[in-house]
């Protein structure tokens, strides 16, 4: 059972954002690529685990805290008699171990996913300690990439490669199907409250409001979307249809993440989206949003922080 869905990934969502909105440096750029393609490698083995019998308990994108350390588990899996832990990869090209050390086949060395597997295992296992929960633990890092070779690969590591994911699965099936106690449960109750939503290492390029191009980017990602008709936007490249007021909530909610300072009106939604009329967005935040009225000086609030004033 999926517990704890892996959910969105705002950083990487705002990088698509930014992309379209204005040039980004090359660092920033590449910082994008890698974080597209570490988050497309996760939903690749969520879908995996989808397969797995629902007598287990799963927590994708866990980010917690012991002893004043930050760790990240990508996914986590919770049987009857072990815990299992696990590191995605999406790299791709050919490696080659030396030394305890990860490099490329050119020679340049990368960060070593041993130790990071290492160091999340070590903290996880604090971490229970101080909930009072003893179970071993498992740790594997998955490369799910089938472009990606490793030389010399240390025969006992807990790498897992993609030639190897079916018969990984096929043993990962008999671990879940034990099942889980109400003990179980409640740990992953625990965890889930113990996720730390905001990630601080979170790094998005510099960028003002007035440089960023206005206008409503596609879901896609591909560029900004045109008219349609009276109810939908299309993305000019991939033809992709989406309804106005998807599009503006959708826009407002980018709005927001990116300056969550400014205040939600309806003249600067409608200078963001740049292709709706004032009436139209007016209507789809009274729908939507909570009003506070302040006469010329309005403004709108979401549901929860309107509740959160009251």
């Amino acid at each position: 059972m999926i517990f704890k869905p892996r959910g969105e990934n705002t950083e990487l969502e705002l990088f698509r954002s930014l992309r379209i909105r204005k040039k980004l440096e090359v660092e920033d750029d590449n910082k994008f690529a890698y974080l597209e393609k570490g988050w497309l490698g996760e939903i690749q083995f969520d879908q995996l685990l989808l397969g797995l019998p629902n007598e287990c308990l799963i927590l994708n994108n866990l980010l917690l805290e012991i002893n004043n350390s930050l760790f990240q588990i990508d996914s986590l899996l919770i049987a009857l008699k072990k815990i299992l832990i696990f590191e995605i990869k999406n790299n791709e090209g050919d490696y080659y171990f030396k030394n305890d050390r990860l490099h490329m086949i050119s020679g340049k060395e990368i960060k070593n996913p041993l130790n990071q597997i290492t160091r999340s295992e070590s903290l996880f296992r604090q971490l229970l300690h101080e909930l009072r929960f003893n179970m071993p633990i498992e740790s594997h890092v998955i490369y799910i990439n089938p472009e990606f070779y490793l030389y010399e690969a240390p025969v006992n590591s807990p790498f897992v490669f993609h030639s190897q994911l079916g018969r990984f699965m096929k043993n990962l099936e008999s671990v879940a199907a034990s099942g889980y106690s109400d003990g179980h449960l409640r740990l992953a109750e625990k965890l889930a409250s113990l996720h730390i939503t905001k990630n601080p290492f979170s790094r998005l390029p510099a960028f003002t409001y007035e440089e960023l191009k206005k206008g409503i980017v596609g879901k896609c990602g591909c560029t900004f979307m045109e008219v349609a008709n009276q109810n939908y936007l299309i993305c000019p490249r991939c033809k992709e249809l989406e309804h106005k007021e998807s599009a503006v909530l959708r826009s407002v909610r980018e709005l927001s993440l990116l300056f969550p300072d400014r205040k939600i009106t309806v003249n600067g939604v409608m200078e963001w989206c740049g292709v709706i009329s004032s009436k139209r967005i007016r209507g789809i935040l009274l729908d939507n949003f909570t009003l506070v009225k302040m006469g010329k000086a309005s403004y709108y609030l979401y549901p929860s922080e309107a509740r959160q004033q009251d």
